[in-house]
């Protein structure tokens, strides 16, 4: 109905929609409604006649959905304008418009017809009750304040968003966008259907062409709700259009155009919707299914997921990054576990492009709210049970391995929701065709969206500061100067962020924001399993043990010391249970000697005997009466093995990855003597303190921080309080001042330094600082306070290039190349070819695992000699 007196019909349809014709009723004339002006022209709207609303409204709702008969009275030649005389049944519509007083009737001529003659004798009578335009009240109350524009669309939504109205539709502009007027303050607005989007008409060469199905979308809307009475809940808003719901009186007229083909859902406003988007998603499925118009020619993606795996329980054991994480299943296998349809943070364009030429990039602590998002998780979710539902499992691809990515709740909490909401991650736009994405897609896009208004995590406005973490792992000086610090702290909180064995952990400080090395104090534990060499027994289990207990938790720390690698060697608790006595209790680790001036030495020693007694795990095969016995077949039988070139040695300082200072084990003696008399010596003859004057090179007397003489060597003198020395015999050097210096007896300096300067033969260190830290670290845990053997491979300008052998035979040089921590010097002595191949085929292990140093590929520069290249 386009006005009191001016109406549209058309017929059945008949292979799509049926042609429209305009008829005006003959012989009446209804009020004029107000149209918006061109804003082009800059003329003022124009305002409706008295009653014109009242008069549509009445002809809308008696005649709308309903079927009429017509025929035509007359054409005007010049427009094409139809007059028709309408009818309802038997009910003429003309004649009603006029008896309710909302139209009035033309003048007729000289010649009045019978109808006309009627239609005024009902307007007299109208006239006479005062109907309508007849009413002699104020016009201005029978004209609307129409709102054709509104001036601040956000607030407007802020104001009523969610808010359910009660609307006209004007006019059908496709199917998914009307026009309509919003009751009771007639505020004309666009809106679109939220969470779909149908087949629309484009412009070519000034004509609308209509995309396949968009003619039957938008006479499918037109038919059920043109100028329907509904209800719009408005939702979002788009370039200055609504986005919202429109309830027809049977449901939502999205769903109907989804379930017949003609609409798809669209991400982007489905996240808008307050509720009901399971139904649109349903309602699309079930067109797919059925193969109707939009989706005739669709194909289902196969299911990579098996039915029995698709839904399960388990335990959280470990936070790998912001989307994903490592599960325990009822089997005790783990599984890795990726969030559906999320994004991780990532580390912004500006600082990538500039990362690898400054340093190695630590995801963790260098990307912007990565840390964030990980305690966030770690709080929530470790070491609790969560309900898992795989979506999808990714394909490997570009070397990335598969993925399997599910939707995980604990409770009724949805974690990926839950990480989106906070910002500290965003969802992934998947393609609206692309089927492989989350069971709670519109969810996640709806915390998104929230967390957006909030100017939450990574949508805050404000850049975020650089997290500047400090790594004393393997750094000795900063060790030492961190180390009073901790001690005085007492129990100090940490978490718990890598395992490497059953007692050693590495631990990030908060309230120091560092990251250390803790060695268990007080154990000794069995090794784990190496790319190259089986594990002790119950290694593995000591391991796991340590991991179950205290991976990425929140613990105490106790520090009482450092050793010579930079790493810490301490006390560490989780929810008050000791983890070294822990491992002794359960027959994983043993007491060692160092734990009698602890202040937990019983506690452990009653651990160990209860372990000893219930002959569990390392003491299962233990008998007290034969333990002596076995070590000394040990000490006999392992001699055999060691070739008559093969010296044995004990590392005593290392310098670096390759280079080290050792002491023969055949001296060890003869040093313990002689070190036993000298301090003999200077404690019966003290030296007066202060009395020596240091020279550069000569040899002297120094103390070391046990307060114990030892004999060094002077290399710099800066001034009487800052006197570096070397010590001879263990190659260590130190700072000191003049007065823990002394003259060293004349006896005691034909005694041959006992500290031995050797370098690990063909291998060479990475470039990057990190790779070497992690290399240094590796190569302290397998030579440190352990008896090695020593073989000589060559000599360059009288360095010694040596080969190391652990007790069981193990080259350490292979050992740390396969696990991908250093690389192959190259080498072309034909002696050397055999153990140079040896080397290759111990580094291609860790470079087609891509392990270590290998992580991101072949780092080989281009130019180098294996390339063919040279200068």
């Amino acid at each position: 109905v386009l006005t009191g007196d001016s109406i549209i019909v058309r017929g059945q349809p008949r292979g799509g929609p049926p042609p429209e014709r305009q008829l005006n009723l003959s012989g009446i004339n209804a009020p004029r409604l107000g149209r918006r002006s061109n804003a082009a022209d800059g003329k003022p709207d124009q305002k409706d006649q008295p009653y014109a609303w009242e008069s549509r409204e009445y002809l809308r709702k008696k005649l709308v959905g309903r079927e009429v008969s017509f025929y035509v009275d007359y054409k005007v030649p010049s427009t094409g304008r139809e007059y028709a005389v309408v009818l309802l049944g038997q009910e003429n519509i003309a004649e009603s418009m006029v008896s309710e007083g909302f139209a009035s009737v033309r003048k007729a001529g000289a010649k009045a017809s019978e109808e006309q003659n009627k239609l005024a004798s009902i307007e007299d009578n109208a006239r006479a009750s005062k109907k309508g335009i007849h009413n002699e009240e104020e016009e201005s109350k029978f004209i609307r304040d129409v709102q054709w524009n509104i001036s601040n669309s956000n607030r407007f939504l802020e104001q009523n968003k969610g808010k359910e109205f009660d609307a006209v539709i004007e006019h059908v502009r496709d199917g998914a966008t009307v026009r309509a007027f919003l009751q009771p303050g007639f505020h004309y607005v666009t809106v679109l259907m939220s969470g779909i989007k149908c087949p629309g008409f484009k412009k070519d060469n000034e004509k609308d062409v209509a995309e396949p199905y968009a003619e039957e979308a938008k006479f499918f809307t037109e038919s059920r709700i043109l100028q329907r009475d509904v209800k719009i809940t408005l939702e979002g808003i788009s370039n200055q259009n609504f986005i919202g719901t429109v309830h027809h009186p049977n449901g939502n007229i999205a769903e109907f155009l989804l379930r017949d083909g003609l609409a798809r859902c669209v991400d982007w406003s489905m996240a808008m919707i307050t509720s009901g988007r399971e139904k649109l998603r349903a309602a699309e499925k079930q067109a797919k299914e059925r193969h109707v118009r939009l989706w005739k020619s669709y194909k289902p993606s196969a299911s990579s997921v098996n039915a029995n795996e698709k839904e399960f329980s388990a335990k959280v054991m470990e936070i790998v990054s912001a989307d994903t994480i490592i599960v325990k299943l009822a089997d005790n296998t783990t599984k890795k576990i990726t969030f559906s349809s999320l994004r991780p943070p990532r580390l912004p364009q500006k600082d990538s492009e500039n990362a690898q030429d400054k340093k190695k990039i630590k995801p963790l602590y260098d990307i912007p709210f990565m840390l964030e998002a990980r305690e966030f998780l770690r709080k929530k979710l470790i070491h609790k049970k969560v309900n898992i539902t795989v979506d999808y499992i990714k394909p490997a691809n570009d070397g990335y391995p598969e993925k399997v990515c599910a939707t995980v709740m604990i409770g009724d909490i949805n974690v990926a929701e839950a990480l989106i909401g906070k910002g500290f991650a965003t969802v992934i736009r998947h393609r609206n065709d692309d089927e492989q994405r989350s069971l709670h897609y519109d969810d996640l896009f709806s915390a998104e969206m929230r967390a957006q208004k909030g100017s939450k995590g990574l949508h805050s406005k404000n850049e975020s500061s650089t997290r500047h973490i400090a790594n004393i792992s393997g750094d000795l000086a900063k060790a030492k100067q961190f180390l009073p610090f901790l001690q005085r702290a007492g129990r100090s909180a940490g978490i718990v962020e890598f395992v490497a064995s059953g007692s050693r952990l590495r631990v990030y400080i908060p309230k120091e924001t560092c990251l250390i090395t803790v060695l268990l104090a007080g154990i000794t534990c069995p090794k784990t399993k190496s790319q190259r060499s089986q594990a002790e027994p119950f290694g593995e289990e000591a391991l796991e043990h340590t991991k179950n207990l205290c991976m990425q938790r929140d613990v105490k720390i106790e520090v009482d010391n450092t050793d010579r690698a930079g790493n810490f060697i301490g006390w560490v608790f989780v929810d008050n249970t000791n983890i070294s006595v822990d491992l002794v209790k359960n027959g994983l680790a043993k007491t060692h000697f160092s734990a009698e001036k602890s202040k937990y030495y019983a506690e452990m020693q009653t651990a160990e005997e209860a372990a000893k007694n219930a002959k569990i795990k390392i003491w299962e095969n233990y008998v007290e009466s034969e333990q002596k016995e076995e070590e000394e077949e040990v000490i006999q039988e392992a001699p055999k093995e060691v070739k008559s070139k093969r010296k044995s040695i004990i590392v005593t300082e290392i310098l670096d990855t390759n280079h080290v200072y050792a002491q023969h084990v055949e001296a060890g003696q003869k040093l313990e003597s002689m070190m036993t008399k000298l301090r003999s010596d200077l404690t019966s003859n003290p030296p007066i303190p202060g009395s020596y004057k240091p020279q550069a090179g000569t040899l002297c007397a120094a103390m070391f921080e046990d307060d114990e003489w030892y004999r060094a060597k002077v290399e710099k003198v800066t001034s009487q309080s800052a006197i570096e020395v070397f010590y001879i015999d263990y190659g260590n050097t130190a700072t000191v001042s003049a007065t823990r210096l002394a003259s060293l007896p004349a006896a005691y300096h034909s005694f041959p330094p006992q500290a031995h300067e050797y370098y690990l033969a063909l291998v060479q260190l990475p470039l990057d600082d990190e790779d070497k830290r992690e290399a240094r670290e590796q190569f302290e845990e397998i030579v440190w306070q352990q008896q090695l053997g020593m073989e000589v491979e060559f000599k360059v300008l009288n360095q010694e290039h040596v080969s190391l052998y652990t007790s069981d035979q193990v080259n350490v040089a292979k050992e740390l190349l396969s696990k991908g921590y250093l690389q192959v010097q190259n080498r072309r002595e034909k002696r050397l070819a055999k153990l140079v191949t040896e080397f290759r085929e111990c580094e291609n292990i860790a470079r087609m695992d891509r392990l270590n140093i290998w992580r991101y590929g072949d780092i080989t520069p281009d130019d180098a000699k294996e390339f063919g290249y040279s200068k």
